[in-house]
C-alpha cells in the first residue's frame, strides 16, 4: 500500500509557544501554578511530559498560553526536533512548537514517532551559521507519512507497548532505589540500626563506629581518557563528566556493578550505578576491586551529594577527583553492619540491573520496529 505524504500543517495546527514578556526570565512570573515547559523538559521526557522545573503563576500565563494535554512539543531552538506529548496542561515558551492533531486526520502518537524516525534531517536543514534553529519556513518543507488512521492508531500502539513497558520499569527502578536510599539514611544518618536500642552513643557516635575516610573501605580510581575520535563502535557505554554516556565503545575498562563519578564539567561530582561493563574515562570509579561495599558506597555518595559537590575544584571548567573522593570524612560503621545492609540493598540493585536490561532491549527491539512501521514496510 502507497501512503500518502504530507507537510505537518495538513496533519493538525501548529504554533509557536509564547512568551511575550522580557526579560523572559523576570521572577515575577514565576512560582503559581501552572507547568512551564522549557526545551530541556522536552528532551529529557520519556514519552509524555510530567514532570517540570518551573511553574508561572497569574502574571506569567496572561503573557504566555495554556497547551492542553494531548500536545505534541516540539523544540526549535538549542535541542532540535526533540518531540513528547503533554501529559499536563502547560506552557511552554516560542522555543518550543505545539502541534495538536486534527480529529480524524492524525494521531498524535504516530506524528511523534515520526519525528523520531525524520530528526536527522530535521536537524539538517536547522543549522545555521550563528545558533541552530528549526523555523516553521523550515519544518514546512519536511513531508510527513500520512497513512489512514486506523493504521496510525494501530502502529501508535504497536510502539507504545513498548513505551509502556519502559516508563513501568523505570518508575519500579525508581522506588526500589529510593528503598535503598531509605534504609540507608535509617540506619546510618538516623542511627536506627539493628540493635540500636542496646547500642551507647558517645559523642554522637555509636559504640563500634568510628570517624574516618571513605578512602578505609573503597578506593576510587581515574578512568581512561579516550576522545570520540579513538572509539571503535560498540555499545559498551563511554562514562565522562556528563549525566548520560558521552559516546559508546567497543570495550570496557571495567565490570559492572560499577559506581562512577563525572569528573569534570557542569556536572562534575554526579554519582551512578551502572550495572554493566563500561569504560571509565572522564570520570572516578570503583568496581569490586575498589571495594565490596558498592551498595553502601553508592548510596552514602547519594546522600551525600553536598559533599561531593564541595569537592569541586577550578574556577572555569570545574573537577573532582578521585583522591579528594577517598579522603571524604564520614563515620565507618563495624563491618559486620556494612555487609548486612548490603545483604539487603544488593537484592534492590540487582533488581534495578534486571529492569534496566529490559529497558535496553525494549528499546532496542520498539527502534528496529520503527522505521519499518512508520514506512509501511511491515504491515498491520
Amino acid at each position: 500500500m502507497n501512503w500518502e505524504y504530507v507537510t505537518l500543517d495538513k496533519l493538525g495546527d501548529v504554533s509557536r509557544g509564547r512568551s511575550k514578556h522580557r526579560p523572559r526570565n523576570d521572577a515575577s512570573l514565576f512560582g503559581g501554578d501552572y507547568p512551564f515547559i522549557q526545551t530541556a523538559d522536552v528532551k529529557d521526557a520519556p514519552f509524555y511530559i510530567t514532570s517540570y522545573s518551573d511553574t508561572y503563576n497569574e502574571k506569567g500565563l496572561s503573557q504566555s498560553r495554556l497547551w492542553n494535554k494531548g500536545t505534541l512539543c516540539i523544540t526549535i531552538a538549542a535541542n532540535i526536533a526533540d518531540t513528547a506529548i503533554l501529559g499536563i496542561d502547560a506552557c511552554f515558551p516560542d522555543s518550543v512548537m505545539g502541534f495538536i492533531p486534527h480529529k480524524g486526520v492524525s494521531d498524535v502518537r504516530f506524528v511523534k514517532y515520526s519525528f523520531d524516525m525524520l530528526q536527522r534531517d530535521m536537524r539538517q536543514i536547522s543549522q545555521g551559521t550563528a545558533q541552530d534553529n528549526l523555523s516553521w519556513q523550515k519544518l514546512s518543507t519536511i513531508m510527513f507519512p500520512k497513512p489512514p488512521i486506523d493504521i496510525q492508531e494501530r502502529i501508535a500502539d504497536v510502539l507504545a507497548a513498548y513505551e509502556d513497558l519502559i516508563e513501568n520499569n523505570q518508575k519500579q527502578i525508581k522506588l526500589l532505589e529510593e528503598a535503598a536510599q531509605r534504609l540507608f539514611k535509617e540506619w546510618f544518618m538516623d542511627f536506627h540500626f539493628p540493635g540500636y536500642e542496646n547500642t551507647e552513643i558517645d559523642n554522637d557516635i555509636p559504640t563500634g563506629w568510628h570517624m574516618g575516610t571513605l578512602g578505609e573501605i573503597v578506593e576510587f580510581r581515574r578512568g581512561k581518557t579516550i576522545t570520540k575520535a579513538q572509539v571503535k563502535e560498540g555499545n559498551v557505554p563511554v562514562v565522562a563528566g556528563g549525566l548520560e554516556p558521552a559516546y559508546y565503545h567497543n570495550e570496557a575498562n571495567t565490570k559492572a556493578p560499577v559506581i562512577t563519578v563525572s569528573g569534570s564539567g557542569a556536572n562534575a561530582g554526579f554519582s551512578r550505578m551502572y550495572h554493566e561493563d563500561v569504560f571509565a574515562s572522564d570520570c572516578s570509579f570503583a568496581d569490586i576491586q575498589g571495594t565490596k561495599y558498592i551498595s553502601f558506597v553508592y548510596c552514602f555518595l547519594k546522600a551525600n551529594k553536598y559533599q561531593l559537590d564541595a569537592l569541586q575544584k577550578g574556577s572555569a571548567q570545574p573537577h573532582v577527583y578521585a583522591k579528594d573522593i577517598n579522603a571524604m570524612e564520614t563515620l565507618i560503621p563495624q563491618s559486620e553492619l556494612i555487609t548486612h545492609y548490603c545483604a539487603k540493598a544488593d537484592v534492590l540493585f540487582n533488581k534495578i540491573g534486571v529492569l534496566q536490561k529490559q529497558i535496553v532491549a525494549a528499546s532496542e527491539a520498539r527502534d528496529r520496529l520503527l522505521p519499518k512501521l512508520m514506512t509501511g514496510e511491515i504491515k498491520l
